[in-house]
Protein backbone atom coordinates (compact mmCIF):
# COMPACT_ATOMS: atom_id res chain seq x y z
CA UNK A 1 0.00 0.00 0.00
CA UNK A 2 1.70 3.10 -0.96
CA UNK A 3 1.67 6.61 0.15
CA UNK A 4 0.78 9.04 -2.13
CA UNK A 5 2.17 12.65 -1.29
CA UNK A 6 2.99 16.42 -2.31
CA UNK A 7 -0.33 17.33 -3.21
CA UNK A 8 -1.06 21.20 -4.68
CA UNK A 9 -1.52 23.12 -1.67
CA UNK A 10 -3.82 25.15 -3.30
CA UNK A 11 -6.07 22.16 -3.55
CA UNK A 12 -5.61 21.09 -0.04
CA UNK A 13 -8.84 22.20 2.37
CA UNK A 14 -7.52 24.43 5.07
CA UNK A 15 -8.66 25.17 8.60
CA UNK A 16 -8.39 28.70 10.53
CA UNK A 17 -5.75 29.13 12.77
CA UNK A 18 -7.25 30.90 15.57
CA UNK A 19 -5.85 28.99 19.06
CA UNK A 20 -3.08 30.17 21.30
CA UNK A 21 -1.15 28.05 23.76
CA UNK A 22 -3.70 28.86 26.49
CA UNK A 23 -6.48 27.99 24.25
CA UNK A 24 -5.31 24.49 23.41
CA UNK A 25 -4.74 24.00 27.18
CA UNK A 26 -7.97 25.43 28.01
CA UNK A 27 -9.33 22.60 25.61
CA UNK A 28 -7.40 19.76 26.58
CA UNK A 29 -8.32 20.95 30.50
CA UNK A 30 -12.03 21.54 28.96
CA UNK A 31 -12.02 17.90 27.56
CA UNK A 32 -10.75 15.76 30.17
CA UNK A 33 -12.59 17.46 32.69
CA UNK A 34 -10.67 19.60 36.03
CA UNK A 35 -13.96 17.98 37.57
CA UNK A 36 -12.33 14.66 35.91
CA UNK A 37 -11.33 12.60 39.53
CA UNK A 38 -14.44 13.71 41.33
CA UNK A 39 -17.19 10.76 39.15
CA UNK A 40 -14.16 8.01 40.05
CA UNK A 41 -13.67 8.81 43.48
CA UNK A 42 -15.40 6.43 45.50
CA UNK A 43 -14.03 4.00 43.39
CA UNK A 44 -10.46 4.83 43.56
CA UNK A 45 -10.83 4.62 47.26
CA UNK A 46 -12.00 1.50 47.61
CA UNK A 47 -9.79 -0.08 45.03
CA UNK A 48 -6.71 1.69 46.33
CA UNK A 49 -7.50 1.27 50.18
CA UNK A 50 -7.89 5.20 50.70
CA UNK A 51 -4.90 5.75 48.61
CA UNK A 52 -6.58 8.50 45.76
CA UNK A 53 -4.22 10.37 45.41
CA UNK A 54 -1.53 8.32 45.38
CA UNK A 55 -3.03 6.33 42.65
CA UNK A 56 -3.68 10.05 40.79
CA UNK A 57 -0.04 10.63 41.01
CA UNK A 58 1.05 7.83 39.63
CA UNK A 59 -1.40 7.65 36.75
CA UNK A 60 0.15 11.31 35.85
CA UNK A 61 3.40 10.04 35.32
CA UNK A 62 2.01 7.26 33.33
CA UNK A 63 0.48 8.99 31.12
CA UNK A 64 3.17 11.81 30.66
CA UNK A 65 5.01 9.03 28.52
CA UNK A 66 2.75 9.07 25.79
CA UNK A 67 1.70 12.67 26.17
CA UNK A 68 5.44 13.22 25.29
CA UNK A 69 4.90 10.87 22.42
CA UNK A 70 1.80 12.88 20.96
CA UNK A 71 3.48 16.42 21.16
CA UNK A 72 6.55 14.90 19.85
CA UNK A 73 5.04 13.51 16.69
CA UNK A 74 2.66 16.94 16.34
CA UNK A 75 5.70 18.83 15.85
CA UNK A 76 6.53 16.64 12.64
CA UNK A 77 3.27 16.36 11.66
CA UNK A 78 0.96 18.84 12.21
CA UNK A 79 -2.14 17.75 10.75
CA UNK A 80 -5.82 17.07 11.97
CA UNK A 81 -5.48 13.18 11.78
CA UNK A 82 -3.37 13.17 14.99
CA UNK A 83 -2.58 9.30 15.95
CA UNK A 84 -3.98 8.37 12.21
CA UNK A 85 -1.37 10.21 10.40
CA UNK A 86 1.54 9.84 12.67
CA UNK A 87 1.39 5.93 13.17
CA UNK A 88 0.29 5.99 9.11
CA UNK A 89 3.57 7.60 8.07
CA UNK A 90 5.70 6.34 10.55
CA UNK A 91 4.77 2.98 10.40
CA UNK A 92 2.50 1.76 7.65
CA UNK A 93 -0.88 3.25 6.03
CA UNK A 94 -2.50 -0.03 7.00
CA UNK A 95 -1.99 0.19 10.26
CA UNK A 96 -2.19 3.69 10.40
CA UNK A 97 -5.92 3.45 9.18
CA UNK A 98 -6.27 0.78 11.52
CA UNK A 99 -5.50 3.27 14.57
CA UNK A 100 -7.38 6.23 12.92
CA UNK A 101 -10.40 3.51 12.89
CA UNK A 102 -9.92 2.96 16.79
CA UNK A 103 -9.61 6.75 17.42
CA UNK A 104 -13.27 6.81 15.50
CA UNK A 105 -14.81 4.72 18.05
CA UNK A 106 -12.99 6.66 20.52
CA UNK A 107 -13.57 10.09 19.71
CA UNK A 108 -17.69 8.92 18.81
CA UNK A 109 -17.85 7.24 22.19
CA UNK A 110 -16.86 10.51 24.35
CA UNK A 111 -19.66 12.66 23.29
CA UNK A 112 -22.82 9.61 23.54
CA UNK A 113 -21.76 8.97 26.74
CA UNK A 114 -21.70 12.58 27.67
CA UNK A 115 -25.19 13.25 26.49
CA UNK A 116 -26.58 10.01 28.21
CA UNK A 117 -24.75 11.14 31.77
CA UNK A 118 -26.13 14.87 31.40
CA UNK A 119 -29.39 13.92 29.74
CA UNK A 120 -29.86 11.14 32.83
CA UNK A 121 -28.83 14.22 35.45
CA UNK A 122 -31.38 16.37 33.90
CA UNK A 123 -34.00 14.02 33.85
CA UNK A 124 -33.58 13.48 37.72
CA UNK A 125 -33.77 17.02 38.26
CA UNK A 126 -36.66 18.05 35.95
CA UNK A 127 -38.09 14.36 35.62
CA UNK A 128 -41.07 16.03 33.78
CA UNK A 129 -39.23 16.16 30.45
CA UNK A 130 -38.84 12.69 29.46
CA UNK A 131 -34.81 11.36 29.20
CA UNK A 132 -35.13 11.38 25.28
CA UNK A 133 -36.58 15.02 25.09
CA UNK A 134 -33.44 16.16 27.46
CA UNK A 135 -31.12 13.83 25.13
CA UNK A 136 -32.30 15.43 21.73
CA UNK A 137 -32.25 18.90 23.22
CA UNK A 138 -28.06 18.13 24.35
CA UNK A 139 -27.02 16.88 21.23
CA UNK A 140 -28.84 19.34 19.01
CA UNK A 141 -26.47 22.05 21.12
CA UNK A 142 -23.50 20.52 21.01
CA UNK A 143 -23.60 20.09 17.43
CA UNK A 144 -24.99 23.76 16.96
CA UNK A 145 -22.73 25.50 19.08
CA UNK A 146 -19.58 23.53 17.28
CA UNK A 147 -20.55 24.32 13.93
CA UNK A 148 -20.39 28.17 14.86
CA UNK A 149 -16.58 27.85 14.53
CA UNK A 150 -14.05 26.96 16.44
CA UNK A 151 -13.20 30.24 17.80
CA UNK A 152 -16.69 30.21 19.64
CA UNK A 153 -16.03 26.89 20.84
CA UNK A 154 -12.35 28.19 22.63
CA UNK A 155 -14.47 31.29 24.12
CA UNK A 156 -17.25 28.71 25.68
CA UNK A 157 -14.36 26.20 27.09
CA UNK A 158 -12.87 30.03 28.42
CA UNK A 159 -16.24 30.28 30.36
CA UNK A 160 -17.03 26.87 31.42
CA UNK A 161 -13.60 26.56 33.04
CA UNK A 162 -14.09 29.20 34.87
CA UNK A 163 -17.43 27.93 35.85
CA UNK A 164 -16.01 25.32 36.91
CA UNK A 165 -12.86 26.98 38.27
CA UNK A 166 -15.10 28.90 41.05
CA UNK A 167 -16.90 25.69 42.22
CA UNK A 168 -13.84 23.90 42.96
CA UNK A 169 -12.60 26.71 44.62
CA UNK A 170 -15.75 27.13 46.77
CA UNK A 171 -15.35 23.23 47.62
CA UNK A 172 -11.62 23.88 48.59
CA UNK A 173 -12.53 26.59 50.76
CA UNK A 174 -15.22 24.52 52.41
CA UNK A 175 -13.17 20.92 52.77
CA UNK A 176 -10.60 23.49 54.64
CA UNK A 177 -13.09 25.10 56.61
CA UNK A 178 -14.49 21.94 57.94
CA UNK A 179 -10.53 20.06 58.09
CA UNK A 180 -9.29 22.44 60.61
CA UNK A 181 -12.69 23.18 62.50
CA UNK A 182 -12.61 19.18 63.48
CA UNK A 183 -10.10 17.55 65.43
CA UNK A 184 -6.97 15.39 64.05
CA UNK A 185 -4.32 13.52 64.71
CA UNK A 186 -1.47 15.54 63.87
CA UNK A 187 0.84 14.80 61.13
CA UNK A 188 -0.32 11.60 60.52
CA UNK A 189 -4.01 12.77 59.45
CA UNK A 190 -2.41 14.88 56.34
CA UNK A 191 -0.27 11.93 55.04
CA UNK A 192 -2.60 9.42 55.37
CA UNK A 193 -4.33 10.02 52.02
CA UNK A 194 -0.45 9.78 50.57
CA UNK A 195 0.43 6.64 52.42
CA UNK A 196 -1.35 4.44 55.44
CA UNK A 197 0.73 1.76 56.66
CA UNK A 198 -2.67 0.15 58.07
CA UNK A 199 -4.13 0.07 54.50
CA UNK A 200 -1.44 0.15 52.21
CA UNK A 201 -0.91 -2.72 49.54
CA UNK A 202 1.24 -2.44 46.25
CA UNK A 203 -1.67 -4.77 44.49
CA UNK A 204 -4.21 -2.32 45.50
CA UNK A 205 -2.67 1.04 44.65
CA UNK A 206 -1.45 -0.51 41.47
CA UNK A 207 -4.86 -1.74 40.65
CA UNK A 208 -6.52 1.94 41.53
CA UNK A 209 -3.71 3.12 39.12
CA UNK A 210 -4.89 1.16 36.34
CA UNK A 211 -8.43 2.83 37.17
CA UNK A 212 -7.02 6.56 37.73
CA UNK A 213 -5.21 6.36 34.12
CA UNK A 214 -8.66 6.82 32.59
CA UNK A 215 -8.81 10.14 34.17
CA UNK A 216 -6.38 11.26 32.19
CA UNK A 217 -8.00 10.42 28.96
CA UNK A 218 -9.07 12.60 26.29
CA UNK A 219 -5.90 15.15 26.29
CA UNK A 220 -4.74 13.28 22.92
CA UNK A 221 -7.71 15.16 21.77
CA UNK A 222 -5.36 18.39 21.41
CA UNK A 223 -3.29 16.67 18.46
CA UNK A 224 -6.79 17.02 16.51
CA UNK A 225 -6.59 20.94 16.99
CA UNK A 226 -2.73 20.94 15.10
CA UNK A 227 -4.02 22.96 12.33
CA UNK A 228 -5.65 25.28 14.06
CA UNK A 229 -3.28 26.04 16.52
CA UNK A 230 -1.06 29.12 15.94
CA UNK A 231 2.89 27.64 15.84
CA UNK A 232 1.65 23.73 16.07
CA UNK A 233 5.06 22.28 16.03
CA UNK A 234 5.84 24.16 18.77
CA UNK A 235 2.76 24.78 21.30
CA UNK A 236 0.67 21.08 20.67
CA UNK A 237 3.73 19.81 22.50
CA UNK A 238 3.30 22.16 25.41
CA UNK A 239 -0.29 21.79 25.41
CA UNK A 240 -0.23 18.19 25.77
CA UNK A 241 2.53 17.79 28.55
CA UNK A 242 1.19 21.21 30.11
CA UNK A 243 -2.50 19.30 30.05
CA UNK A 244 -1.69 16.58 31.88
CA UNK A 245 0.41 18.38 34.44
CA UNK A 246 -2.31 20.74 35.57
CA UNK A 247 -5.43 17.68 35.49
CA UNK A 248 -2.86 15.74 37.49
CA UNK A 249 -2.06 18.21 40.16
CA UNK A 250 -6.00 19.74 40.33
CA UNK A 251 -6.79 16.21 40.53
CA UNK A 252 -4.43 15.22 43.02
CA UNK A 253 -5.29 18.52 45.25
CA UNK A 254 -9.44 17.71 44.97
CA UNK A 255 -9.05 13.96 46.29
CA UNK A 256 -6.60 14.87 49.21
CA UNK A 257 -9.36 17.23 50.45
CA UNK A 258 -12.11 15.10 49.64
CA UNK A 259 -10.03 12.22 51.46
CA UNK A 260 -9.20 14.45 54.62
CA UNK A 261 -12.68 15.04 54.85
CA UNK A 262 -14.00 11.99 54.19
CA UNK A 263 -11.60 9.28 55.50
CA UNK A 264 -11.49 5.97 54.22
CA UNK A 265 -12.08 4.04 57.27
CA UNK A 266 -16.08 5.38 56.53
CA UNK A 267 -18.07 3.63 53.75
CA UNK A 268 -19.52 5.80 51.03
CA UNK A 269 -23.56 6.07 50.95
CA UNK A 270 -23.32 5.20 47.19
CA UNK A 271 -19.52 4.56 45.38
CA UNK A 272 -20.57 6.38 42.37
CA UNK A 273 -21.40 9.33 43.49
CA UNK A 274 -19.32 9.55 46.55
CA UNK A 275 -17.67 13.21 46.24
CA UNK A 276 -21.03 15.09 45.75
CA UNK A 277 -21.67 13.55 49.40
CA UNK A 278 -18.06 14.88 50.41
CA UNK A 279 -19.02 17.63 49.07
CA UNK A 280 -22.41 18.20 50.76
CA UNK A 281 -20.30 16.98 54.16
CA UNK A 282 -18.33 20.37 53.55
CA UNK A 283 -21.37 22.64 53.09
CA UNK A 284 -24.88 21.17 52.70
CA UNK A 285 -25.72 23.24 49.72
CA UNK A 286 -22.45 22.39 47.78
CA UNK A 287 -24.35 18.95 47.47
CA UNK A 288 -26.67 20.37 44.51
CA UNK A 289 -23.81 22.95 43.23
CA UNK A 290 -20.95 20.23 42.96
CA UNK A 291 -23.92 17.89 41.04
CA UNK A 292 -25.21 20.74 38.69
CA UNK A 293 -21.18 21.59 38.25
CA UNK A 294 -20.55 17.43 36.78
CA UNK A 295 -23.26 18.25 34.89
CA UNK A 296 -21.96 21.22 33.36
CA UNK A 297 -18.20 18.93 33.24
CA UNK A 298 -19.93 16.04 30.64
CA UNK A 299 -21.26 19.30 28.91
CA UNK A 300 -17.68 20.61 28.44
CA UNK A 301 -16.14 17.30 27.65
CA UNK A 302 -18.90 16.28 25.45
CA UNK A 303 -18.55 19.18 23.03
CA UNK A 304 -15.12 19.13 23.04
CA UNK A 305 -15.15 15.49 21.85
CA UNK A 306 -17.30 16.19 19.05
CA UNK A 307 -14.70 19.11 18.04
CA UNK A 308 -11.99 15.94 18.20
CA UNK A 309 -14.48 13.80 16.48
CA UNK A 310 -15.22 16.26 13.47
CA UNK A 311 -11.81 16.96 12.77
CA UNK A 312 -10.16 13.26 13.10
CA UNK A 313 -13.02 12.16 10.31
CA UNK A 314 -11.91 15.27 8.51
CA UNK A 315 -7.77 14.54 8.38
CA UNK A 316 -8.85 10.73 7.40
CA UNK A 317 -11.66 12.13 4.36
CA UNK A 318 -9.06 14.90 3.50
CA UNK A 319 -6.49 11.69 2.94
CA UNK A 320 -8.56 9.18 1.20
CA UNK A 321 -9.49 6.84 4.07
CA UNK A 322 -13.32 7.86 4.58
CA UNK A 323 -15.36 9.67 1.41
CA UNK A 324 -13.26 12.46 0.79
CA UNK A 325 -16.14 14.64 -0.72
CA UNK A 326 -18.15 14.60 2.14
CA UNK A 327 -15.91 14.17 5.13
CA UNK A 328 -12.89 16.43 3.64
CA UNK A 329 -15.01 18.73 2.73
CA UNK A 330 -14.88 22.49 4.72
CA UNK A 331 -17.91 25.13 4.81
CA UNK A 332 -15.87 28.39 3.38
CA UNK A 333 -17.48 31.05 5.84
CA UNK A 334 -16.42 29.88 9.44
CA UNK A 335 -13.68 27.15 8.16
CA UNK A 336 -15.03 24.04 9.82
CA UNK A 337 -15.79 20.53 8.74
CA UNK A 338 -19.61 21.10 8.72
CA UNK A 339 -20.15 17.79 7.29
CA UNK A 340 -18.33 16.14 10.06
CA UNK A 341 -19.80 18.05 12.84
CA UNK A 342 -23.48 17.19 11.44
CA UNK A 343 -22.72 13.82 10.85
CA UNK A 344 -20.87 12.99 14.33
CA UNK A 345 -24.26 14.86 15.92
CA UNK A 346 -26.39 12.48 14.58
CA UNK A 347 -24.09 9.38 15.87
CA UNK A 348 -24.28 10.48 18.86
CA UNK A 349 -28.39 11.24 19.24
CA UNK A 350 -28.64 7.65 18.03
CA UNK A 351 -25.77 6.00 20.51
CA UNK A 352 -27.76 7.96 23.65
CA UNK A 353 -30.21 5.94 22.58
CA UNK A 354 -28.83 2.90 21.96
CA UNK A 355 -25.91 1.91 24.59
CA UNK A 356 -25.81 2.52 28.28
CA UNK A 357 -22.88 4.62 29.93
CA UNK A 358 -21.63 2.16 31.13
CA UNK A 359 -20.55 -0.26 27.77
CA UNK A 360 -19.79 3.26 26.32
CA UNK A 361 -17.15 4.27 28.29
CA UNK A 362 -15.51 0.64 28.04
CA UNK A 363 -15.84 0.68 24.39
CA UNK A 364 -14.07 4.13 24.75
CA UNK A 365 -11.02 3.16 26.40
CA UNK A 366 -10.38 -0.08 23.96
CA UNK A 367 -10.20 2.43 21.29
CA UNK A 368 -8.20 5.25 22.94
CA UNK A 369 -5.37 2.72 24.05
CA UNK A 370 -4.63 1.45 20.80
CA UNK A 371 -4.17 4.43 19.68
CA UNK A 372 -2.12 5.65 22.14
CA UNK A 373 -0.34 2.24 21.93
CA UNK A 374 0.17 3.69 18.09
CA UNK A 375 1.44 6.74 18.87
CA UNK A 376 4.05 5.59 20.93
CA UNK A 377 5.11 3.29 18.58
CA UNK A 378 5.41 5.91 15.70
CA UNK A 379 7.25 8.13 18.32
CA UNK A 380 10.04 5.32 18.97
CA UNK A 381 10.24 4.92 14.51
CA UNK A 382 10.76 8.22 14.24
CA UNK A 383 13.30 9.45 16.88
CA UNK A 384 14.82 6.62 18.02
CA UNK A 385 14.82 3.30 15.14
CA UNK A 386 15.49 5.68 12.07
CA UNK A 387 17.79 8.13 13.92
CA UNK A 388 21.89 7.89 13.34
CA UNK A 389 22.38 8.84 16.60
CA UNK A 390 20.12 7.09 18.97
CA UNK A 391 19.22 8.13 22.66
CA UNK A 392 17.69 6.88 25.58
CA UNK A 393 15.70 9.64 25.89
CA UNK A 394 14.33 8.65 22.60
CA UNK A 395 14.05 5.16 23.57
CA UNK A 396 12.64 4.82 26.80
CA UNK A 397 9.66 7.25 27.20
CA UNK A 398 7.45 5.78 24.39
CA UNK A 399 8.60 2.34 24.99
CA UNK A 400 6.98 2.65 28.74
CA UNK A 401 4.24 4.54 27.32
CA UNK A 402 3.46 1.68 24.65
CA UNK A 403 3.69 -0.84 27.50
CA UNK A 404 1.63 0.49 29.95
CA UNK A 405 -1.05 0.72 27.82
CA UNK A 406 -0.70 -2.55 26.29
CA UNK A 407 -0.77 -3.74 30.13
CA UNK A 408 -4.25 -1.42 30.54
CA UNK A 409 -5.81 -2.55 26.80
CA UNK A 410 -5.21 -6.16 27.59
CA UNK A 411 -7.31 -5.98 31.72
CA UNK A 412 -10.73 -4.28 29.93
CA UNK A 413 -13.75 -5.72 30.18
CA UNK A 414 -14.05 -8.99 28.16
CA UNK A 415 -17.80 -6.74 26.59
CA UNK A 416 -15.54 -3.78 26.01
CA UNK A 417 -13.41 -6.55 24.44
CA UNK A 418 -15.56 -8.59 21.92
CA UNK A 419 -17.41 -4.29 21.12
CA UNK A 420 -14.52 -3.68 20.37
CA UNK A 421 -13.05 -6.09 18.64
CA UNK A 422 -16.74 -5.94 16.39
CA UNK A 423 -15.92 -2.36 15.66
CA UNK A 424 -12.70 -2.83 14.53
CA UNK A 425 -13.78 -6.04 11.96
CA UNK A 426 -16.17 -3.69 10.46
CA UNK A 427 -13.19 -1.49 9.70
CA UNK A 428 -11.04 -3.79 8.17
CA UNK A 429 -13.60 -4.61 5.88
CA UNK A 430 -14.49 -1.61 4.69
CA UNK A 431 -10.78 -1.12 4.08
CA UNK A 432 -10.56 -4.58 2.52
CA UNK A 433 -13.20 -3.78 0.50
CA UNK A 434 -12.16 0.08 -0.45
CA UNK A 435 -8.43 -1.48 -2.01
CA UNK A 436 -9.90 -4.40 -3.26
CA UNK A 437 -8.31 -6.52 -0.77
CA UNK A 438 -5.80 -3.77 0.13
CA UNK A 439 -4.32 -4.42 -3.61
CA UNK A 440 -4.48 -0.57 -4.56
CA UNK A 441 -3.22 2.33 -2.07
CA UNK A 442 -5.87 3.19 1.02
CA UNK A 443 -4.73 6.47 1.70
CA UNK A 444 -3.37 9.68 0.77
CA UNK A 445 -1.29 11.85 3.70
CA UNK A 446 -1.81 15.48 3.64
CA UNK A 447 0.25 17.24 6.10
CA UNK A 448 -0.78 20.96 5.35
CA UNK A 449 1.58 24.00 6.22
CA UNK A 450 1.72 25.80 9.60
CA UNK A 451 0.98 29.17 7.75
CA UNK A 452 -2.86 29.88 7.51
Amino acid sequence: MGILSNSPEAATPKLRRALGLWDLVLYGVIVIQPTAPMPVFGVLSNRGRGHVVTTILLAMIAMLFTAISYGRMARVYPSAGSAFTYVGREINPAIGYITGWSMVMDYMLNPIICIIWISQQSHNFAPVIPYGAWALFIATLFTGLNILGIRTSARINAGLACGMGIVIAIFFVTAAHFIFGHPYDGFAFFSRPFYDPQTFRAGSVLGGTSIAVLTYIGFDGISTLSEEAENPRRNILIATVLTCLVVGFLSAAEVYAAQLVWPASQPFPDETTAFVYVAGRTWMPLFGIMGLTLIVANFGAGMGAQIGAARLLFGMGRSNALPKSFFGAIEPKRKVPRNNVLFVGAIALIGAFALNYDLGAEMLNFGALIAFMGVNLAALMRFYVREKIRKMTNLVPPLLGFFICLLLWVNLSRTAEVAGAIWMAIGIGFGLWKTRGFRSALVNFEIPSDEG
